[in-house]
């Protein structure tokens, strides 16, 4: 009798708890993206330029990397244009990239899925599905195949 008792009191506070739940009009914080609710953490920009260009853990190629949002915020998706070239300085006209990242110090993955959607030509890539939810340390990883070869790299970078 105990046990069924300790059952219906928690499952009358869960369902008590989600009926008075804020909502985003309301200043609760919260926003719902399709994918879930989350915690809009306030603060957390940088220039849309911030990112200074790197080469490739083989040095394969070097990237460069500016988004289209300036200043990049806090919770608003948004595209960034890749710039790769080779060792030579050519531009990468065709390339194959993956897209892998997020909040190592939290232990999570970007809250969208970007990746490459379009191959801009003159070795410019449109990235498209970036969007960070919370200030801090993140990191983009991005896995280039060309021409036979492949190389990663992997920017590092603090929305404060």
């Amino acid at each position: 009798m105990r046990v069924c008792l300790s059952v219906c009191l928690l499952t009358l506070a869960y369902i008590a708890g989600a009926c008075n739940m804020v909502t985003p009009d309301q200043g609760g914080g919260m926003e719902m993206d399709g994918e879930g609710m989350e915690m809009d953490m306030s603060g957390g920009s940088m220039a849309a330029d911030a990112l200074e260009p790197q080469t490739t853990e083989n040095s394969l190629f070097s990237v460069s990397a500016v988004s289209s949002l300036d200043p990049v915020v806090i919770n608003e998706t948004h595209a960034w244009t890749l710039h790769i070239e080779n060792a030579d300085g050519d531009a990468v006209t065709e390339a194959d990239i993956s897209v892998e990242g997020g909040m190592p110090e939290h232990n999570h993955g970007f809250p969208t899925a970007p990746r490459v959607t379009e191959n801009l030509g003159n070795g410019d890539y449109l990235l498209e599905g970036m969007r960070f939810n919370m200030g801090g340390v993140w990191v983009l990883t991005l896995e280039i195949s060309s021409g036979g070869e492949s190389d990663s790299v992997t920017f590092e970078f603090e929305l404060n």
